[in-house]
């Protein structure tokens, strides 16, 4: 099946892969950004593959309508929420006004577009959300804090979504990317860590990130191509049509596990005090189980 994708931030980086990857794959794409003559510069192929461009900055007050008319004037039945940037820093050492900007473009930038395709979707009775996250999202990162917690924000949002949207035929898609090879990284390094955190975690973290940005393990490419094969139910995505997360990336999975084993720790040995906690008659109200 052939599907029409409306992809954000896709003049850099993951976001322009994956506008690559779909149109490889005979899909058509929508190829959206805030300075489209930058990303059709910088990747010609996207529009020689048939790939349109169309200017759109999801923290634009019309950035929610912008989407609707773009949804319904190429028939987009997958959206791509990728627009975002990661903000570098303690969250001491960060600005109220630095924070609103990354919650801004990575979370209300995400919603803004979201609620624009929610509407066709639902009329059509189907449609694809895929929210690009990161294993920050999961499990938190020390010295990026506020990207973290847009990302944990994103992640909260979708798991609810999934279920007020699937009686629409409606799927959501949560892509929890590792450390990959973009130029993604490089937008963070010029953030520095203040004298009173200098060789604590979050300093050596910051380190470890900047030393590593060029060489991380994660390839855009094949992170593309997954994340179509996935949403389309084809090649290594076939079995995986149901998944909520689709986390990419060896560190993702390392990650991910790490935090499931520490949740689970913490259940367990908080059980009996969570459970005197209730009242001795249960409710079998809310919450639903």
């Amino acid at each position: 099946m052939v599907h029409t994708w409306l992809i954000t931030g896709a003049s850099s980086g993951q976001g322009a892969e994956i506008a690559l990857a779909a149109l490889r794959a005979g899909h058509g794409v929508i190829a959206t950004a805030r300075n489209i003559a930058n990303g059709a510069a910088a990747y010609p192929e996207i529009a020689k593959l048939g790939g349109v461009w169309e200017t759109l900055d999801v923290t634009d007050h019309d950035a929610q309508g912008d989407v609707e008319e773009l949804i319904l004037q190429h028939k987009v039945d997958v959206v791509v929420n990728n627009a975002g940037y990661g903000l570098r820093g303690v969250l001491e050492d960060l600005s109220i006004a630095q924070i609103r900007g990354q919650m801004e473009t990575n979370f209300f930038g995400a919603l803004a577009v979201t609620k624009g395709a929610i509407p066709t979707f639902r009329k059509r009775r189907s449609g694809t959300i895929v929210m690009i996250s990161s294993a920050s999202g999961f499990s938190g990162t020390p010295s990026q804090s506020m990207y973290s917690g847009s990302k944990f924000a994103l992640e909260g949002v979708s798991e609810s979504l999934a279920d007020e949207l699937a009686p629409f035929g409606i799927r959501v898609l949560i892509v929890e990317l590792g450390a990959f090879r973009t130029p993604f990284q490089s937008a963070v390094d010029k953030q520095v860590i203040s004298e009173p955190y200098k060789d604590t975690v979050a300093d050596k973290t910051a380190q470890r990130i900047t030393a590593g940005h060029g060489r991380q393990a994660g390839d855009p490419v094949k992170a593309a191509q997954a994340i179509v094969e996935v949403v389309t139910g084809t090649g290594r995505g076939a079995d995986l049509k149901d998944i909520l997360r689709l986390p990419l990336g060896r560190d993702a999975v390392t990650r991910a596990h790490a935090k499931i084993d520490s949740f689970s720790s913490d259940v367990e040995r908080c059980r009996e005090l969570a459970n005197w906690a209730s009242f001795d008659v249960p409710y079998d109200g809310y919450p639903p189980l």
